[in-house]
C-alpha cells in the first residue's frame, strides 16, 4: 500500500482562455493533515473541485488510493471515500441537524428506492444504524443537545460543525475542509484546531484550505502553496513560511525583493 492517498499527477484546469490550475503535481499521505492555501484566485477551490468530480480535469490524473477518478461521478467518489465541506455552508436548513447527518450516512446504504418504499427490513436496519452513526458523530462535534433543531436555527459555528458531521457519517478516508473558519471568533479557531486534530487521530486523513495562517500554521504536517495556478511551494509549515516566493505570492513583491 502507498503512504500517499490521494495524488494529483501534472493536472491542468482550464475554462475557456483561463488556466486555473496550471501543471498541478502534489499528494495527500495517509494519515495527515495537509494544508492548501495561496492567495485569492490561486486555484485552490478548483482543486478541490477537481479532486471531488464537480470539474473534469482538461489533462493530467487524479489518483485515490492508487485507482484513477476519471469518469467517476460526485456521489461514486463519494463512495470510494473522499467527503469535502464548502466555502458556503450548504445544510438542508429546514431538516433537523440528525437527519441532515443521517443524509450523509444514506451514502453508504444499500437499500433501492423500492425497498425503502416497501419497507424492508434491510431499509429499517439502515435508517435505524444512520440514526445511531449521526448521533454519535453529532456527540463528538460537541453539539448533540441541538439534535432536534432545525439546522437554520442553528448558531453559524454549530452549523460549521455539523457539516463536518454530515461529511463524516459517509465514512471517508480523506476529508475535505474548505474554509473551515470563514466567520469564526478566535475562540472558535481554537476549538476548531482542536476538532480537526481529533478527527484525524480517529484515523481520517484531512486536506484543509484555509485563509487564516495562524491556524493553518497550528494545524498541518504539510502545506502546498498555489499561486495563479501552479505549486509554488511544498513543505512543513515552517519551511512554507520561509519560503520566498510564498513571502512574495502573498504580500505581491517580486522573489528577489522578498
Amino acid at each position: 500500500m502507498s503512504d500517499n492517498l490521494l495524488e494529483l499527477d501534472h493536472v491542468t484546469m482550464q475554462f475557456g482562455g483561463v488556466t486555473a490550475l496550471d501543471d498541478v503535481t502534489f499528494a495527500i499521505r495517509r494519515g495527515e493533515i495537509l494544508g492548501l492555501i495561496g492567495p485569492n484566485g490561486a486555484g485552490k477551490t478548483t482543486c478541490f473541485n477537481v479532486m471531488t468530480g464537480v470539474y473534469t480535469a482538461t489533462s493530467g490524473a487524479v489518483l485515490f488510493d492508487g485507482t484513477s477518478l476519471a469518469g467517476f461521478k460526485r456521489f461514486q467518489i463519494t463512495k470510494r471515500g473522499i467527503a469535502r465541506t464548502f466555502q458556503n455552508i450548504r445544510l438542508f436548513p429546514d431538516m433537523t441537524a440528525i437527519e441532515n447527518v443521517m443524509v450523509g450516512a444514506d451514502a453508504n446504504h444499500r437499500t433501492s428506492v423500492g425497498g425503502a418504499l416497501l419497507g424492508l427490513p434491510r431499509h429499517h436496519r439502515e435508517e435505524a444504524e444512520g440514526r445511531n452513526t449521526a448521533m454519535e458523530l453529532l456527540t463528538f462535534m460537541g453539539i448533540a443537545d441541538r439534535a432536534g433543531d432545525a439546522a437554520r436555527n442553528l448558531p453559524y459555528g454549530y452549523q460549521r460543525r455539523l457539516e463536518i458531521a454530515r461529511a463524516l457519517a459517509t465514512k471517508p478516508q480523506l476529508l475535505c475542509l474548505d474554509e473551515p473558519a470563514a466567520g469564526f471568533t478566535p475562540a472558535e479557531k481554537i476549538e476548531l484546531m482542536e476538532l480537526i486534530r481529533k478527527i484525524r487521530d480517529q484515523g481520517y486523513t484531512v486536506l484543509l484550505i484555509e485563509h487564516d495562517m495562524s491556524l493553518v500554521m497550528g494545524v498541518t504536517d504539510r502545506i502546498v502553496v498555489l499561486d495563479f495556478g501552479r505549486v509554488i511551494a511544498t513543505g512543513t509549515p515552517n519551511e512554507v513560511q520561509d519560503n520566498p516566493a510564498v513571502v512574495a505570492a502573498y504580500l505581491g513583491v517580486p522573489d528577489d525583493d522578498a
